[in-house]
């Protein structure tokens, strides 16, 4: 038995058999008792998936064989399959659920019209050169950015990803049409969407970063642009890049420093509950009162 790893993958190209798929891309994670989610669309594949490393190593050698995903980057990172409940793998519609299927064009080269890829290193320099002219603009749903963004990001008010089109629509933003806008999510998958998005709709120096932020945070740790700590949509609920991160959220209970969000323990509450590691031991013992939220998990990650 090797070291317990986390992987997160994804590749925008036609798939013809999206359902041939799913049944392949079940039986090998089964094969190889991989936990995680799994979403197919005839955009393409999108994964999170647990195990040992070994047998993720496996799983990657075997995905790569079939020639539409040979050149899928797989971003490694700490965790294990008991991360995950269970193995899901599903087709959707979409690989990213902003809910405009027909919009998005993807050829074997990814997303027709996305925005321009940045490396983590280039991100520095480009804001080293071009200052507060440069806009974050984070592609993730609104409560993830309360534990960890980046630096004076513009965070837009939505709670899952299909509020982005109408968000975008909205005016808010208009402002930014003419300044760089370097759109930033967890993986990279989100901004892949987001980015043609913007494009199309009348932003003109569009960027996303190649890897999301589990690549600049591997590459910069917290000496970077990047505060607090980085949401996870499994049981660890959040990573932080060094023992440097610095918590940017407060407890709702107490008011002290939180790096993450506490799911309620109580069947069948379905809230997330900002706290501190002192209150979140406590949660138990508590009668639940939590607002409840209006989505799943595999709703918000869209």
């Amino acid at each position: 038995m090797s070291t317990p790893k986390v992987i997160l993958y994804y590749i925008f190209t036609p798939l013809s058999d999206p359902a041939a798929i799913k049944v392949w891309q079940k039986n090998l994670c089964e094969s190889l008792n991989l936990k995680g989610r799994i979403i197919v669309a005839p955009h393409g594949i999108n994964g999170t998936l647990g195990g040992d490393m070994n047998d993720l190593k496996k799983y990657i050698r075997q995905t790569r064989a079939y020639e539409g995903f040979s050149k899928m980057k797989f971003k490694w990172s700490d965790g294990s399959g008991n991360d995950f409940p269970k193995l899901s793998v599903k087709v959707r519609a979409e690989l990213v659920a902003f809910g405009n299927p027909d919009e998005i064009k993807v050829n074997e080269n990814g997303v027709v019209g996305g925005g321009k890829h940045l490396k983590p290193h280039q991100v520095e320099e480009m804001v080293k050169s071009r200052g507060d002219e440069v806009v974050f603009f984070d592609g993730r749903n609104s409560f993830e950015a309360k534990v960890g963004r980046f630096k004076n990001a513009v965070i837009p008010e939505v709670e899952t990803t299909r509020d982005f089109v109408s968000e975008i629509e909205s005016g808010k933003y208009d402002h930014l049409k003419d300044r760089p806008v370097i759109t930033y999510c967890t993986g990279g998958i989100r901004c892949e969407v987001l980015s043609s998005v913007m494009k199309t709709r009348g932003f003109k120096e569009v960027y996303q970063i190649d890897g999301g932020i589990v690549t600049y945070g591997k590459e910069f740790g917290d000496d970077g642009l990047w505060e607090g700590s980085l949401y996870t949509f499994d049981n660890r609920m959040s990573i932080e890049f060094s023992d440097k991160s610095k918590a940017i959220a407060k407890c709702e209970k107490c008011g002290s420093d939180a790096y993450r969000f506490y799911d309620c323990p109580k069947v069948p509450c379905n809230s997330l509950n900002l706290l501190c590691a002192d209150c979140a031991k406590s949660m138990d013992d508590e009668i639940c009162n939590h607002p409840q939220r209006k989505y799943s998990k595999a709703e918000l990650i869209g």
